[in-house]
């Protein structure tokens, strides 16, 4: 046995929304008020909500906060999709502030993927937004014209190994593996949290069989190139001020070596009006696990 698990301090409640075919699992803390901002986090790839709880437990203050289950992971069903698109994800988050804040803009936060999610988004719905919190939210490294044809050509490869069952994701034995295998990504990660995280990452979806809970074509290759020309002409539409949090570890050079750095980020962050950038120490890409109340704080001081 791996130990304790993590004792958590507020309380999550989980509701099931209808979003475009799909029945999406949204993870709930406090209650809404005519007088408090809805604070909505978007987790990032192959992750669930519930990785929100540490950040949730070291706020000073009540708040609302909706976070969604992405579709195809932790309790929002894929619909059968076997592969995923990330137009997707705005309209997903479009319909989902449609359900809890029709009238109100929001505070909006996002970690990796989720962030990239959250800054797209307010740029093409600028009025939505009151305040936009980017954490590790790097984007992806330009592409030129002449990659279209072989991209296309390694998406269809890639869908058809999905499709004959070749791509799948991998399945542990016990509850405590699987806390073992965040904990061997993650060695900053405590063992009791690393428990807690595995306990909502994953189901015994047979019997001694972990299956994480994130459906496999996630790991298909987009089909679409990343248009840099057009990312930044979003940004410039982003009109609420906005807060990018790194770690002090430079997960971007472990991910893309030269082909896409950190100092490349911060240069497309210029076409961003209203920009703050903060760095928050001893920690590597997951920051709202290794350092919580930091995450916590920066998040209250940023919406107050």
């Amino acid at each position: 046995m791996i130990g304790q698990m993590y004792p958590i301090q507020r309380i999550s409640h989980s509701e099931f929304v209808p979003i475009r075919t799909l029945c999406y699992h949204v993870r709930c803390w406090g209650k809404p008020g005519t007088d408090q901002t809805p604070l909505v986090l978007l987790h990032g790839w192959m992750d669930v909500a519930a990785s929100f709880q540490f950040v949730v437990d070291a706020l000073a203050q009540e708040h609302f906060i909706i976070a969604p289950d992405w579709r195809g992971f932790g309790l929002t069903a894929s619909g059968g999709a076997d592969c995923f698109w990330f137009p997707d994800y705005l309209a997903d988050l479009d319909a989902l502030l449609d359900h809890y804040a029709p009238d109100t803009p929001v505070n909006l936060a996002g970690h990796s993927m989720g962030g990239n999610v959250a800054m797209i988004y307010a740029g093409v719905r600028p009025e939505r937004i009151r305040r936009l919190i980017n954490l590790e939210g790097f984007g992806m490294p330009a592409s030129q014209p002449a990659q279209a044809a072989g991209r296309y050509a390694q998406w269809m490869n890639e869908v058809k190994q999905f499709n004959s069952g070749k791509l799948q994701l991998k399945t542990y034995a016990t509850l405590d593996a699987v806390a073992e295998r965040l904990m061997k990504t993650n060695q900053r990660l405590s063992a009791d949290k690393a428990r807690w995280l595995a306990s909502h990452w994953s189901a015994e979806l047979a019997p001694g069989q972990w299956s994480i809970l994130g459906e496999a074509a996630h790991k298909i290759t987009t089909a679409h190139l990343y248009r840099v020309d057009e990312v930044l002409s979003i940004y410039r539409n982003i009109s609420a001020p906005t807060l990018m949090v790194e770690a002090e570890d430079d997960s971007m050079a472990l991910w893309w070596k030269d082909k896409f750095t950190k100092a490349e980020h911060r240069e497309r962050l210029q076409s961003v009006a209203d920009l703050e950038i903060v760095q928050v120490p001893d920690c590597g890409h997951m920051l709202h696990h290794d350092q919580p109340q930091a995450v916590a704080a920066l998040l209250e001081r940023f919406t107050r």
